[in-house]
Protein backbone atom coordinates (compact mmCIF):
# COMPACT_ATOMS: atom_id res chain seq x y z
CA UNK A 1 0.00 0.00 0.00
CA UNK A 2 1.41 3.44 -0.93
CA UNK A 3 2.05 6.11 1.73
CA UNK A 4 -0.84 8.16 0.33
CA UNK A 5 -3.22 5.17 0.38
CA UNK A 6 -2.13 4.31 3.92
CA UNK A 7 -2.75 7.90 4.99
CA UNK A 8 -6.21 7.91 3.38
CA UNK A 9 -7.04 4.61 5.06
CA UNK A 10 -6.11 6.01 8.46
CA UNK A 11 -8.15 9.16 7.79
CA UNK A 12 -11.19 7.04 6.90
CA UNK A 13 -10.78 4.91 10.01
CA UNK A 14 -10.27 8.05 12.13
CA UNK A 15 -13.63 9.44 10.97
CA UNK A 16 -15.27 6.17 11.99
CA UNK A 17 -13.49 6.17 15.38
CA UNK A 18 -11.58 2.97 14.57
CA UNK A 19 -7.99 4.09 15.33
CA UNK A 20 -6.01 2.92 18.32
CA UNK A 21 -4.75 5.55 20.77
CA UNK A 22 -1.24 5.37 19.30
CA UNK A 23 -2.54 5.67 15.71
CA UNK A 24 -4.74 8.64 16.66
CA UNK A 25 -1.86 10.48 18.35
CA UNK A 26 0.33 9.89 15.30
CA UNK A 27 -2.40 11.18 12.98
CA UNK A 28 -2.90 14.28 15.13
CA UNK A 29 0.77 15.14 14.72
CA UNK A 30 0.47 14.70 10.95
CA UNK A 31 -2.65 16.89 10.80
CA UNK A 32 -0.82 19.71 12.61
CA UNK A 33 2.36 19.40 10.53
CA UNK A 34 1.03 18.66 7.02
CA UNK A 35 -1.44 21.03 5.31
CA UNK A 36 -2.43 18.36 2.74
CA UNK A 37 -3.31 15.80 5.44
CA UNK A 38 -5.15 18.51 7.34
CA UNK A 39 -7.23 19.43 4.28
CA UNK A 40 -8.13 15.80 3.52
CA UNK A 41 -9.11 15.21 7.15
CA UNK A 42 -11.35 18.28 7.19
CA UNK A 43 -13.02 17.24 3.90
CA UNK A 44 -13.80 13.80 5.30
CA UNK A 45 -15.19 15.25 8.52
CA UNK A 46 -17.51 17.58 6.58
CA UNK A 47 -18.84 14.73 4.45
CA UNK A 48 -19.27 12.54 7.53
CA UNK A 49 -21.09 15.34 9.37
CA UNK A 50 -23.32 15.97 6.35
CA UNK A 51 -24.35 12.32 6.11
CA UNK A 52 -25.08 12.19 9.82
CA UNK A 53 -27.17 15.35 9.53
CA UNK A 54 -29.38 13.72 6.87
CA UNK A 55 -29.82 10.34 8.54
CA UNK A 56 -33.25 11.24 9.95
CA UNK A 57 -34.47 12.77 6.72
CA UNK A 58 -34.63 9.62 4.59
CA UNK A 59 -38.15 8.57 3.53
CA UNK A 60 -39.84 6.34 6.06
CA UNK A 61 -40.84 4.05 3.18
CA UNK A 62 -37.28 2.74 3.19
CA UNK A 63 -38.14 0.99 6.46
CA UNK A 64 -39.16 -2.56 5.36
CA UNK A 65 -41.44 -2.93 8.41
CA UNK A 66 -43.47 0.13 7.50
CA UNK A 67 -43.48 -0.46 3.76
CA UNK A 68 -46.63 -2.03 2.21
CA UNK A 69 -46.30 -5.38 0.45
CA UNK A 70 -46.18 -4.94 -3.30
CA UNK A 71 -45.98 -7.34 -6.22
CA UNK A 72 -42.40 -8.38 -6.92
CA UNK A 73 -41.86 -6.28 -10.06
CA UNK A 74 -43.65 -3.22 -8.66
CA UNK A 75 -41.82 -3.56 -5.30
CA UNK A 76 -38.48 -3.83 -7.04
CA UNK A 77 -39.23 -0.74 -9.11
CA UNK A 78 -40.38 1.16 -6.04
CA UNK A 79 -37.25 0.25 -4.09
CA UNK A 80 -35.08 1.42 -6.97
CA UNK A 81 -37.03 4.69 -7.07
CA UNK A 82 -36.75 5.08 -3.31
CA UNK A 83 -33.02 4.40 -3.39
CA UNK A 84 -32.60 7.06 -6.06
CA UNK A 85 -34.77 9.47 -4.08
CA UNK A 86 -32.72 8.78 -0.95
CA UNK A 87 -29.51 9.46 -2.86
CA UNK A 88 -30.95 12.72 -4.20
CA UNK A 89 -32.12 13.67 -0.70
CA UNK A 90 -28.67 13.01 0.77
CA UNK A 91 -27.02 14.93 -2.07
CA UNK A 92 -29.33 17.92 -1.67
CA UNK A 93 -28.96 18.02 2.11
CA UNK A 94 -25.19 17.62 1.90
CA UNK A 95 -24.91 20.26 -0.82
CA UNK A 96 -26.96 22.67 1.26
CA UNK A 97 -24.84 21.85 4.30
CA UNK A 98 -21.55 22.44 2.47
CA UNK A 99 -22.94 25.54 0.73
CA UNK A 100 -24.06 26.99 4.07
CA UNK A 101 -20.61 26.34 5.46
CA UNK A 102 -18.88 28.05 2.47
CA UNK A 103 -21.36 30.92 2.46
CA UNK A 104 -20.41 31.93 6.01
CA UNK A 105 -16.91 32.99 4.98
CA UNK A 106 -16.52 36.65 4.02
CA UNK A 107 -12.77 36.86 3.42
CA UNK A 108 -9.56 34.87 2.97
CA UNK A 109 -6.18 35.31 4.62
CA UNK A 110 -4.09 35.36 1.43
CA UNK A 111 -0.62 36.27 2.76
CA UNK A 112 1.30 36.43 6.03
CA UNK A 113 4.85 37.77 6.12
CA UNK A 114 6.77 36.84 9.33
CA UNK A 115 3.51 36.93 11.26
CA UNK A 116 2.85 36.12 14.90
CA UNK A 117 -0.70 36.09 16.24
CA UNK A 118 -2.15 36.12 19.75
CA UNK A 119 -5.71 36.01 21.01
CA UNK A 120 -7.34 35.74 17.58
CA UNK A 121 -10.66 33.90 17.33
CA UNK A 122 -10.21 33.29 13.57
CA UNK A 123 -7.78 30.92 11.81
CA UNK A 124 -4.37 32.43 11.00
CA UNK A 125 -3.02 29.92 8.46
CA UNK A 126 -2.53 31.32 4.95
CA UNK A 127 -5.51 30.54 2.67
CA UNK A 128 -7.83 30.17 5.67
CA UNK A 129 -11.44 31.20 5.07
CA UNK A 130 -12.52 33.90 7.50
CA UNK A 131 -15.95 34.58 8.96
CA UNK A 132 -16.96 37.44 11.24
CA UNK A 133 -14.54 37.63 14.15
CA UNK A 134 -11.34 39.16 15.48
CA UNK A 135 -7.69 38.95 14.39
CA UNK A 136 -4.85 40.11 16.62
CA UNK A 137 -1.55 40.47 14.73
CA UNK A 138 1.39 41.06 17.06
CA UNK A 139 4.22 40.80 14.54
CA UNK A 140 4.55 40.91 10.76
CA UNK A 141 2.40 42.02 7.83
CA UNK A 142 -0.72 40.10 6.73
CA UNK A 143 -3.09 40.48 3.76
CA UNK A 144 -6.82 39.70 3.73
CA UNK A 145 -8.95 39.58 0.59
CA UNK A 146 -12.68 40.10 1.09
CA UNK A 147 -15.24 38.30 -1.08
CA UNK A 148 -16.26 41.47 -2.89
CA UNK A 149 -12.63 42.12 -3.85
CA UNK A 150 -11.35 44.59 -1.23
CA UNK A 151 -7.79 43.80 -0.13
CA UNK A 152 -6.68 44.83 3.35
CA UNK A 153 -3.05 44.80 4.52
CA UNK A 154 -2.55 44.65 8.31
CA UNK A 155 0.65 46.02 9.89
CA UNK A 156 1.56 44.70 13.33
CA UNK A 157 0.66 45.39 16.02
CA UNK A 158 -2.96 45.49 14.83
CA UNK A 159 -6.29 44.25 16.13
CA UNK A 160 -9.01 43.97 13.48
CA UNK A 161 -12.61 42.83 13.72
CA UNK A 162 -14.15 41.44 10.52
CA UNK A 163 -17.87 42.31 10.37
CA UNK A 164 -18.93 41.10 6.90
CA UNK A 165 -17.67 41.12 3.30
CA UNK A 166 -17.99 44.93 3.12
CA UNK A 167 -17.12 46.07 6.65
CA UNK A 168 -14.44 45.70 9.28
CA UNK A 169 -13.43 47.54 12.45
CA UNK A 170 -9.88 48.67 13.19
CA UNK A 171 -9.64 48.49 16.97
CA UNK A 172 -5.97 49.44 17.09
CA UNK A 173 -3.08 49.50 14.64
CA UNK A 174 -2.68 50.21 10.92
CA UNK A 175 -4.30 48.93 7.72
CA UNK A 176 -3.99 49.79 4.04
CA UNK A 177 -7.07 49.14 1.88
CA UNK A 178 -6.95 48.57 -1.88
CA UNK A 179 -10.56 48.61 -3.10
CA UNK A 180 -11.61 47.71 -6.68
CA UNK A 181 -14.82 48.87 -8.33
CA UNK A 182 -16.62 45.68 -7.29
CA UNK A 183 -16.25 46.68 -3.63
CA UNK A 184 -17.01 50.41 -3.75
CA UNK A 185 -18.58 51.35 -0.43
CA UNK A 186 -16.24 49.09 1.56
CA UNK A 187 -16.09 50.57 5.07
CA UNK A 188 -13.45 50.51 7.79
CA UNK A 189 -14.57 51.67 11.24
CA UNK A 190 -12.17 53.04 13.87
CA UNK A 191 -12.79 54.34 17.41
CA UNK A 192 -13.02 57.90 16.04
CA UNK A 193 -14.52 57.60 12.56
CA UNK A 194 -15.64 55.35 9.73
CA UNK A 195 -14.00 55.54 6.32
CA UNK A 196 -16.18 54.68 3.31
CA UNK A 197 -14.44 53.89 0.05
CA UNK A 198 -15.52 55.74 -3.09
CA UNK A 199 -13.03 53.99 -5.35
CA UNK A 200 -9.58 54.23 -3.88
CA UNK A 201 -6.53 53.03 -2.03
CA UNK A 202 -6.29 54.44 1.47
CA UNK A 203 -4.63 53.85 4.82
CA UNK A 204 -6.12 54.11 8.30
CA UNK A 205 -4.42 54.00 11.68
CA UNK A 206 -5.77 53.89 15.21
CA UNK A 207 -3.22 54.57 17.95
CA UNK A 208 -3.05 52.98 21.37
CA UNK A 209 -3.49 56.42 22.91
CA UNK A 210 -6.60 57.22 20.87
CA UNK A 211 -5.34 58.88 17.68
CA UNK A 212 -6.89 58.01 14.27
CA UNK A 213 -5.44 59.07 10.93
CA UNK A 214 -6.60 58.40 7.36
CA UNK A 215 -4.55 59.08 4.21
CA UNK A 216 -5.82 58.71 0.64
CA UNK A 217 -3.14 57.33 -1.67
CA UNK A 218 -5.42 57.28 -4.70
CA UNK A 219 -9.09 58.02 -5.38
CA UNK A 220 -11.57 59.29 -2.81
CA UNK A 221 -13.07 58.39 0.56
CA UNK A 222 -15.92 59.68 2.66
CA UNK A 223 -15.43 60.03 6.42
CA UNK A 224 -18.44 59.74 8.70
CA UNK A 225 -19.07 59.14 12.38
CA UNK A 226 -17.16 62.20 13.55
CA UNK A 227 -18.18 63.58 16.92
CA UNK A 228 -18.31 67.09 15.52
CA UNK A 229 -18.82 68.48 12.03
CA UNK A 230 -20.22 67.21 8.77
CA UNK A 231 -18.90 64.20 6.83
CA UNK A 232 -15.57 64.81 5.13
CA UNK A 233 -14.54 63.94 1.56
CA UNK A 234 -10.82 63.31 0.91
CA UNK A 235 -9.15 62.84 -2.47
CA UNK A 236 -5.72 61.69 -3.62
CA UNK A 237 -2.89 62.99 -1.43
CA UNK A 238 -5.14 64.34 1.33
CA UNK A 239 -5.25 63.17 4.92
CA UNK A 240 -7.40 63.66 8.00
CA UNK A 241 -6.44 63.23 11.64
CA UNK A 242 -8.67 62.87 14.70
CA UNK A 243 -7.11 63.49 18.10
CA UNK A 244 -9.45 61.96 20.65
CA UNK A 245 -9.74 63.04 24.24
CA UNK A 246 -7.27 60.35 25.29
CA UNK A 247 -4.25 61.79 23.54
CA UNK A 248 -3.68 65.55 23.84
CA UNK A 249 -1.98 66.46 27.11
CA UNK A 250 -1.75 63.44 29.38
CA UNK A 251 -1.93 63.53 33.16
CA UNK A 252 1.50 63.62 34.81
CA UNK A 253 1.68 60.41 36.87
CA UNK A 254 2.72 60.36 40.49
CA UNK A 255 6.49 60.12 40.81
CA UNK A 256 7.72 56.53 40.75
CA UNK A 257 10.16 54.91 43.13
CA UNK A 258 13.23 52.84 42.31
CA UNK A 259 12.38 49.16 41.97
CA UNK A 260 14.93 46.54 43.11
CA UNK A 261 14.55 42.90 42.09
CA UNK A 262 16.10 39.90 43.93
CA UNK A 263 18.92 39.58 41.39
CA UNK A 264 20.19 43.04 42.24
CA UNK A 265 18.87 45.05 39.27
CA UNK A 266 17.66 48.61 40.03
CA UNK A 267 14.94 49.89 37.70
CA UNK A 268 14.72 53.67 37.28
CA UNK A 269 11.95 55.08 35.07
CA UNK A 270 11.83 58.58 33.59
CA UNK A 271 9.00 59.20 36.07
CA UNK A 272 11.35 58.87 39.07
CA UNK A 273 12.71 61.96 40.88
CA UNK A 274 13.93 64.58 38.43
CA UNK A 275 13.51 62.28 35.43
CA UNK A 276 11.67 63.49 32.33
CA UNK A 277 10.93 62.60 28.70
CA UNK A 278 9.61 64.37 25.59
CA UNK A 279 9.79 64.45 21.82
CA UNK A 280 10.23 67.39 19.47
CA UNK A 281 8.96 67.90 15.93
CA UNK A 282 10.43 70.02 13.18
CA UNK A 283 8.38 73.19 12.99
CA UNK A 284 7.06 72.61 16.54
CA UNK A 285 3.41 72.41 15.51
CA UNK A 286 1.34 72.23 18.68
CA UNK A 287 4.14 73.46 20.92
CA UNK A 288 6.21 71.43 23.43
CA UNK A 289 5.47 67.69 23.71
CA UNK A 290 6.76 67.13 27.23
CA UNK A 291 3.51 65.65 28.59
CA UNK A 292 2.50 63.45 25.68
CA UNK A 293 1.81 59.71 26.25
CA UNK A 294 4.03 58.82 23.27
CA UNK A 295 7.63 59.60 22.33
CA UNK A 296 7.44 59.90 18.53
CA UNK A 297 10.51 59.41 16.35
CA UNK A 298 10.82 59.80 12.58
CA UNK A 299 13.39 60.64 9.90
CA UNK A 300 12.52 61.66 6.34
CA UNK A 301 14.46 62.33 3.18
CA UNK A 302 11.93 64.93 2.07
CA UNK A 303 12.75 68.62 1.91
CA UNK A 304 13.71 70.42 5.11
CA UNK A 305 10.42 72.29 5.23
CA UNK A 306 8.54 69.01 5.67
CA UNK A 307 7.43 68.98 9.33
CA UNK A 308 7.26 65.28 10.11
CA UNK A 309 10.83 64.82 11.39
CA UNK A 310 10.79 63.90 15.09
CA UNK A 311 13.28 62.96 17.83
CA UNK A 312 12.99 62.04 21.52
CA UNK A 313 14.95 63.04 24.61
CA UNK A 314 15.07 61.25 27.99
CA UNK A 315 16.59 62.03 31.38
CA UNK A 316 16.98 59.60 34.30
CA UNK A 317 17.56 60.56 37.93
CA UNK A 318 20.63 58.61 39.16
CA UNK A 319 20.94 60.39 42.50
CA UNK A 320 20.22 57.21 44.47
CA UNK A 321 22.91 55.18 42.67
CA UNK A 322 25.94 57.50 42.67
CA UNK A 323 27.78 55.62 45.42
CA UNK A 324 26.91 52.19 44.00
CA UNK A 325 29.45 50.24 41.89
CA UNK A 326 27.95 49.60 38.45
CA UNK A 327 28.53 46.29 36.65
CA UNK A 328 25.95 46.44 33.88
CA UNK A 329 23.32 48.82 32.44
CA UNK A 330 20.26 48.21 30.24
CA UNK A 331 17.80 50.65 28.66
CA UNK A 332 14.20 49.46 28.16
CA UNK A 333 11.87 51.07 25.62
CA UNK A 334 8.28 49.97 24.91
CA UNK A 335 7.23 50.43 21.22
CA UNK A 336 3.64 51.61 20.78
CA UNK A 337 1.43 52.37 17.79
CA UNK A 338 1.63 56.08 17.00
CA UNK A 339 -1.54 56.11 14.93
CA UNK A 340 0.40 58.02 12.27
CA UNK A 341 1.77 56.65 9.01
CA UNK A 342 2.18 53.16 7.54
CA UNK A 343 4.85 50.53 8.00
CA UNK A 344 4.50 49.29 4.42
CA UNK A 345 5.84 52.66 3.20
CA UNK A 346 9.15 52.47 5.10
CA UNK A 347 11.91 49.85 5.12
CA UNK A 348 13.16 48.09 8.22
CA UNK A 349 14.36 51.00 10.36
CA UNK A 350 17.57 51.60 12.29
CA UNK A 351 17.67 53.76 15.41
CA UNK A 352 20.55 55.16 17.44
CA UNK A 353 20.78 56.08 21.12
CA UNK A 354 23.06 59.00 21.97
CA UNK A 355 24.19 59.97 25.45
CA UNK A 356 24.33 63.71 26.16
CA UNK A 357 27.85 64.19 27.58
CA UNK A 358 27.51 67.93 28.30
CA UNK A 359 25.93 67.76 31.77
CA UNK A 360 24.88 71.41 31.56
CA UNK A 361 22.20 70.25 29.13
CA UNK A 362 20.56 67.90 31.67
CA UNK A 363 18.48 70.84 32.92
CA UNK A 364 16.26 70.98 29.82
CA UNK A 365 12.59 71.75 30.55
CA UNK A 366 9.72 69.47 29.42
CA UNK A 367 7.42 72.51 29.16
CA UNK A 368 9.77 74.41 26.85
CA UNK A 369 11.73 71.90 24.80
CA UNK A 370 11.32 72.43 21.04
CA UNK A 371 12.99 71.21 17.85
CA UNK A 372 15.68 73.89 17.76
CA UNK A 373 16.51 73.75 21.48
CA UNK A 374 16.53 69.94 21.83
CA UNK A 375 19.54 69.32 24.11
CA UNK A 376 22.64 68.12 22.26
CA UNK A 377 21.15 68.79 18.80
CA UNK A 378 21.10 71.34 16.06
CA UNK A 379 18.89 71.42 12.96
CA UNK A 380 20.62 68.43 11.38
CA UNK A 381 20.89 66.15 14.43
CA UNK A 382 23.14 65.22 17.39
CA UNK A 383 26.23 67.38 17.90
CA UNK A 384 29.52 65.44 18.19
CA UNK A 385 30.93 67.65 20.94
CA UNK A 386 27.83 67.39 23.13
CA UNK A 387 26.72 63.80 22.52
CA UNK A 388 28.21 60.31 22.22
CA UNK A 389 26.77 57.48 20.17
CA UNK A 390 26.11 54.58 22.56
CA UNK A 391 24.22 51.88 20.64
CA UNK A 392 21.98 51.06 17.68
CA UNK A 393 18.89 48.90 17.28
CA UNK A 394 16.56 47.89 14.45
CA UNK A 395 12.79 47.67 14.19
CA UNK A 396 11.55 45.58 11.23
CA UNK A 397 8.41 46.46 9.31
CA UNK A 398 5.51 45.07 11.26
CA UNK A 399 7.86 44.28 14.13
CA UNK A 400 6.83 43.10 17.55
CA UNK A 401 5.40 45.60 20.01
CA UNK A 402 7.18 43.88 22.90
CA UNK A 403 9.48 46.01 25.10
CA UNK A 404 13.07 46.31 23.87
CA UNK A 405 16.06 45.70 26.13
CA UNK A 406 19.09 47.60 24.83
CA UNK A 407 22.64 47.40 26.17
CA UNK A 408 26.25 48.01 25.21
CA UNK A 409 29.61 48.56 26.88
CA UNK A 410 29.39 52.21 25.80
CA UNK A 411 26.05 52.60 27.63
CA UNK A 412 27.49 51.16 30.84
CA UNK A 413 30.57 53.39 30.57
CA UNK A 414 28.38 56.45 30.01
CA UNK A 415 26.39 55.83 33.21
CA UNK A 416 29.59 55.18 35.18
CA UNK A 417 30.96 58.54 34.03
CA UNK A 418 28.00 60.53 35.40
CA UNK A 419 28.90 63.19 37.98
CA UNK A 420 25.68 65.16 38.57
CA UNK A 421 23.10 62.42 39.22
CA UNK A 422 21.30 62.91 35.88
CA UNK A 423 21.77 60.98 32.63
CA UNK A 424 20.19 62.21 29.39
CA UNK A 425 19.71 60.43 26.06
CA UNK A 426 18.52 61.11 22.53
CA UNK A 427 16.54 58.61 20.41
CA UNK A 428 17.14 59.19 16.70
CA UNK A 429 15.77 57.24 13.73
CA UNK A 430 18.48 57.05 11.09
CA UNK A 431 16.52 55.27 8.36
CA UNK A 432 14.82 57.79 6.14
CA UNK A 433 11.87 57.60 3.78
CA UNK A 434 10.55 59.39 0.71
CA UNK A 435 6.80 59.03 1.26
CA UNK A 436 5.06 61.57 3.53
CA UNK A 437 2.75 58.82 4.82
CA UNK A 438 5.57 56.63 6.12
CA UNK A 439 5.31 55.33 9.67
CA UNK A 440 5.98 57.56 12.66
CA UNK A 441 7.55 55.21 15.23
CA UNK A 442 6.64 55.70 18.87
CA UNK A 443 7.61 54.54 22.34
CA UNK A 444 5.63 54.86 25.56
CA UNK A 445 6.46 57.88 27.71
CA UNK A 446 6.01 58.17 31.47
CA UNK A 447 2.53 59.60 30.78
CA UNK A 448 1.29 56.52 28.91
CA UNK A 449 -1.65 55.05 30.88
CA UNK A 450 -0.76 51.36 30.45
CA UNK A 451 2.61 50.76 28.74
CA UNK A 452 6.09 50.62 30.25
CA UNK A 453 7.85 54.02 30.43
CA UNK A 454 11.51 54.37 29.41
CA UNK A 455 13.44 52.57 32.11
CA UNK A 456 17.13 52.37 32.98
CA UNK A 457 18.14 49.13 34.69
CA UNK A 458 21.41 49.12 36.64
CA UNK A 459 23.19 46.27 38.37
Amino acid sequence: MSASSESNDRLDRAVEGMLSREEWERLQREIVADADVRARYVDRMWIHAGLRATRHGLPELLDPVAAPRLPHRQGRTMLVWLAAAAAVTVTIHLSLFVFARADRSVATLVAADHCKWAGSDLPTVVNSKLVAGRLNLVEGIATIEFKRGAVLTLEAPTTLEIIDDMQCRLIEGSVVADVPESAHGFTVHSPDMKVIDLGTRFGLTAGSAGNSHVFVFEGEVKIEGLKTGEPQHLKTGKNFNVISGKIGVAQEPSRATIAVDPSGWLSIATGFGHGKDAYTRRGDSGGPKGHHPLLMVKHTELERSFPNERRAVLTFDLSQTQSTPIDEVELTLDPESSGMGFSTLVPDSRFAIYGIVDENLDSWDENRVLWLNTPGCDESGPLPGQTRRLLEFDLPRGGSGEPLTLKSDALTAFIRSDTNGLASFLIIRETGETDPSGLVHAFASKEHPTALPPTLRIR
